[in-house]
């Protein structure tokens, strides 16, 4: 099963064989576009065809071979045609596009039958992204919340079995995404794009507006709520410019709505347990991308355990929908055990690589000790090994690394990536020593999608791994699933005590998070790194001094 996104942005492919996750990429990877393209109904046509081209070839198979294609938007559920294609923002054009996307397709892939494609409602997709991967069998209770899908914004259920009913939804125009989304554009940020500038900014902030709030953002009697789209923020304060320093008005503002978000889904996933009365609960969708709210729900929500997809934005509707379509063709789906499920690259490869680009190179005996050496000298490491995660999170295979310790680092590396000084950036820390650094958040955490207390004590020895309220969205890392990784770790504790090192994306301000060899050496060229770990091999920056 070939699952696609390609209406609105995260352009995505996954592949789904026998039931077993294959491969999954974003169309960004690829192309070197941040998000694929614009989110306007002009590019629905576009399709992530590099994606679905590796999926094919890691899968072995081609598109004469394939079963069924899942195309995550039905044009069906769309708002009603006015006939009109100008009408409504071009609605219908993203109408028409998706409703000719076995034409796009077939014209795509030479050897595809138009029969076998199908379209899959968005937050189903969004949903099945969930919980047909989540690591859990039996019964769970399930949320996705996004801007938009085809007229739904959220939707609640039950599964059992594999298969889902649906016991509440909100439909357009209220939408907790696209009330975000307002947001950062207020704030000066890129909208459908920035969200997560926002998050980090609403911590330097206090919730001075929120009773105001709570009276327009409401949870309905129905397990819906209110949340106008085109909501005046500017009634608070106007907006803001973004600069070196934050403006306090507009983190109070961010704060506000981070808060609101926070407080509504604690009463969306109280009202969904109350008719469900599941122990888990399993998310998607781009709201569940925000860490803060995810861990507010874990502490004071009602389910005992929570499990967020990883690629829980559009791009995750690609594999829900692939998985969804194998579900109900008669796979056993299997779940999903990682996120590394894109591009792969032998020795050879990545060797001809460097020989290509005619570095100096060596293929030290044990890699994980240089890089450690490196980090506790205070280097920074541009860390690419294995295949390309799946996902906005950079999860060990395609980091930067730096050590905790010294607290100038989170400046450095938003020097580096070129990203606000107001961004924090995360820890990875071996899983068996997590629960003695990090308290107060779920654990094992490997996907990086809450926030922790750092323990007493903790805070003063990794400070450059702690936020301005103190948090920090850790990482934990599995020996079993990530040796080379643990054995760093354990190489960098040896020397410094200290069992966290700074995992943060290996991408600059504006570029996705790099995919090949080359796509790394161009990085490593052009940013202040010091050590490149590229397979088994290592890259020194000549004349380096690190202090």
């Amino acid at each position: 099963m070939l699952g696609i996104n390609a209406v609105f942005h995260d352009p995505a492919a996954a592949i789904v064989v026998d039931g077993r996750i294959v491969a999954a990429a974003e169309e960004e990877r690829f192309s070197r576009r941040k998000h694929g393209k614009q989110a306007v109904p002009f590019s629905t046509w576009e399709l992530p065809e590099r994606a679905i081209r590796f999926c094919l070839e890691r899968a072995g198979l081609r598109p004469e071979d394939l079963d069924a294609v899942a195309y995550s938007y039905d044009p069906a559920l769309a708002p009603p045609s006015t006939g009109d294609l100008t009408g409504d923002a071009w609605e219908g054009l993203r109408t028409l596009y998706a409703e000719r996307a076995d034409r796009f397709l077939t014209t795509a892939l030479p050897g595809l039958s138009a029969d076998v494609v199908r379209h899959v409602p968005h937050h189903v997709a969004h949903a099945a992204s969930a919980y047909l991967a989540a690591p859990y069998d039996g019964t769970c209770s399930v949320m996705t919340l996004d801007g938009r899908g085809e007229r739904q914004t959220f939707l609640a259920g039950r599964v059992r079995d594999g298969d889902l009913e649906v016991l509440a939804s909100q439909e357009l125009p209220h939408s907790l995404g696209l009330l975000y989304e307002a947001l950062t554009e207020h704030l000066g940020f890129l909208r459908s794009s920035d969200e997560y500038k926002v998050m980090a900014m609403a911590s330097y902030g206090e919730p001075r507006w929120i009773e105001q709030l709570r009276e327009d953002v409401r949870v309905t009697d129905d397990g819906g709520f209110t949340a106008p789209e085109d909501y005046d923020f500017s009634r608070f304060v106007p907006r803001w410019t973004p600069g070196d320093e934050i403006s306090r008005p507009h983190a109070d503002l961010a704060a506000t709505v981070q808060t609101r978000l926070e407080e509504v889904l604690l009463d969306l996933a109280n009202r969904l347990h109350e008719r469900t009365g599941d122990r888990r609960l399993v998310m998607a969708g781009g709201i569940a991308l925000n860490c803060v709210a995810n861990s507010r729900l874990w502490r004071e929500g009602p389910f005992e355990e929570i499990w967020v997809q990883p690629a829980a934005g559009d791009a995750g509707t690609a594999l829900g929908g692939a998985l969804h379509l194998a579900h109900q063709l008669g796979d056993r789906v299997q779940p999903m055990t990682t996120a590394a499920l894109g591009s792969d690259f032998d020795d050879a490869s990545i060797e001809a690589a460097l020989r290509h680009a005619r570095v100096a190179y060596e293929r030290p005996d044990d890699l994980a000790e240089v890089v450690a050496e490196t980090l506790a000298a205070n280097g920074i490491v541009a860390w690419f090994q294995g295949a390309a995660e799946f996902g906005p999170r950079a999860l060990g295979h395609r980091s930067l690394l730096c050590s905790p310790i010294d607290p100038e680092n989170t400046e450095r590396l938003n020097v580096v990536k070129g990203r606000e000084q107001f961004r924090p950036v995360a820890p990875m820390v071996h899983l068996d020593r997590a629960a003695e650094v990090f308290t107060d958040g779920p654990l094992p955490s490997p996907y990086m999608l809450f926030t922790h207390t750092v323990h007493n004590g903790w805070a003063e020895r990794i400070p450059a791994a702690v936020h301005v309220d103190k948090s920090a969205r850790a990482q934990t890392v599995d020996p079993v699933t990530e040796p080379l990784v643990a054995r760093m770790l354990a190489a960098f504790e040896a020397r410094t005590g200290v069992p966290v090192v700074i995992n943060t994306s290996l991408n600059t301000a504006g570029r996705p998070i790099v995919d090949s060899p080359q796509d790394v050496l161009e990085c490593f060229g052009s940013a202040p790194i010091d050590l490149l770990a590229i397979g088994p091999f290592v890259v020194r920056r000549p004349d380096v001094v690190v202090a």
